[in-house]
């Protein structure tokens, strides 16, 4: 017999009526304040900061390059050509001097087009919001500069930009300075998965190749 939706809200009213009335017989609390003392602002220089994310983006199988602002268009224009990519999309509101030595094509990417048509470029170039260094997770908030999500869940290359700035050592730091109202994506290395044999099986749900190009 096949559920309605109002048999299952009722459903649902019923199971957490009985769970608030099992708490109040047992004389718990309405409610309870949860512990949120997490360990921040660890004092980490800098460099050590981008180290340790290089080595987690190493062991995560990424592909990672260290350059500085004024060779960061060089750098990109190097990685997309050892890629053998021609046809790229970037974030709408990345700088396009970013792209000025690449010789191929480089297009934004408009949220009017179809995410389909994203599984046919060579690669897509973001910035980020935020990295935590500890776990190698690079957190990309939907926006301007990050793209919306299908840009980076769809193709199958995605050329990552990590700012020193925006790197911090765990992910509590990482986590206050997002925006909980804006759709995020956590990354840690490029897509992947392992059946129960552990066979691992890389770009189901992304992109299988993550180029990270962290910015000192």
């Amino acid at each position: 017999m096949t559920r309605t939706a109002e048999q299952s809200r009722a459903a649902k009213k019923e199971i957490l009526s009985r769970i608030r009335s099992a708490q109040k017989s047992a004389g718990l609390a309405d409610h309870v304040d949860v512990p949120r003392d997490y360990q921040r602002d660890r004092e980490v220089a800098p460099d050590e900061l981008r180290d340790l994310l290089v080595d987690r983006l190493v062991d995560y199988k990424a592909d990672v390059h260290v350059t500085d602002a004024a060779e960061l268009p060089a750098t990109l224009a190097k990685i997309l050509v050892d890629k053998d990519c021609h046809d790229i999309r970037y974030a709408p509101g990345m700088d396009t001097e970013l792209f000025a030595q690449f010789d191929g094509e480089a297009k934004p990417d408009s949220n009017g087009v179809n995410p389909r048509t994203l599984n046919e470029v060579d690669a897509v170039v973001t910035e980020s919001h935020v990295t935590a260094a500890q776990t190698g997770t690079i957190s990309l908030e939907a926006g301007e500069t990050n793209g919306r999500r299908a840009l980076t869940l769809v193709p199958d290359r995605h050329v990552c930009i990590v700012r020193q700035e925006n790197i911090v050592y765990g992910v509590p730091e990482m986590v206050s300075r997002m925006n909980p109202e804006h759709p995020a994506t956590w990354i840690s290395g490029p897509s992947a998965t392992s059946d129960i044999e552990l066979s691992r099986v890389e770009g189901v749900h992304g992109p299988r190749d993550l180029i990270v190009v962290i910015v000192k």
